[in-house]
């Protein structure tokens, strides 16, 4: 059992590799639909989209003007952006979509928004081949995962890590409300209890290793072994 658990401690510190948002010098450096983006300018936007200005051009991270304005959490951006065509399911450098980036953010408003302008919560996206689910589950952004499900996000995607959302939920997480929350929206959803991690550790045994009594309740209840 103790090797479990530092099996999972170590791939839980590998795993918290993050997004990069723009930093202040790329923001100072910014021109264009970038700098508009930035800014939460929507008639900017619409002022360089009229004059020719590319909606995919990419900063130096990959990232489009789109998910600049995400990452900045500018919505009336964003829906410039979305409403002139922008792809939506672009994904920056480090392999991240736009619903990815609002699912981390915890932005709620922001992920309905790219949902409804195209962005699918069906993208494989990250170094880890993982979900906006899966991500989301991670930090126990309870509200996101019940919007991602509602989006039809794959409940039992694999990440190359091997772990489901709702193994992240448990490994990740600190078996606090928010990720009970979020583990109870993924077993009311369907997602599967008893798909073990690459290992043959059933979630159950994971959440009972870890001490947090509240899963292994709703596994067990759910028919987890």
């Amino acid at each position: 059992m103790r090797l479990l658990l530092i099996v999972i401690f170590t791939c839980a510190a590998l795993a918290v590799a993050a997004q990069t948002p723009p930093s202040d010098s790329e923001l100072r450096a910014y021109r264009g639909l970038h700098a508009a983006a930035a800014a939460g300018n929507a008639t900017e936007i619409e002022k360089l989209a009229a004059a020719g200005a590319r909606l995919e051009d990419k900063d130096g991270n990959s990232r489009t003007p789109l998910h600049v304005a995400v990452f900045m959490g500018k919505r009336d951006a964003a829906r410039a952006l979305l409403r002139l065509r922008a792809n939506p399911n672009a994904l920056d450098g480090q392999r991240y979509d736009i619903i990815t980036i609002a699912s981390v953010a915890n932005d709620v408003p922001m992920l309905k928004l790219a949902i409804e302008g195209g962005a699918s919560a069906k993208n494989i996206t990250s170094i880890y081949d993982g979900t906006a689910l899966i991500a989301a589950a991670h930090l126990g952004h309870a509200e996101v995962v019940r919007t991602l499900i509602s989006a039809g996000a794959p409940l039992d995607h694999v990440n190359n890590l091997g772990w489901t959302a709702l193994i992240e939920s448990i490994v990740l997480g600190d078996g606090g409300k928010n990720h009970t929350d979020t583990l109870d929206a993924l077993v009311k959803a369907g997602a599967n209890v008893n798909l073990p991690d690459r290992s043959g550790v059933t979630p159950l045994r994971l959440a009972n290793a870890r001490g947090y009594n509240e899963m292994a309740r709703i596994l067990e209840a759910a028919g987890a072994k």
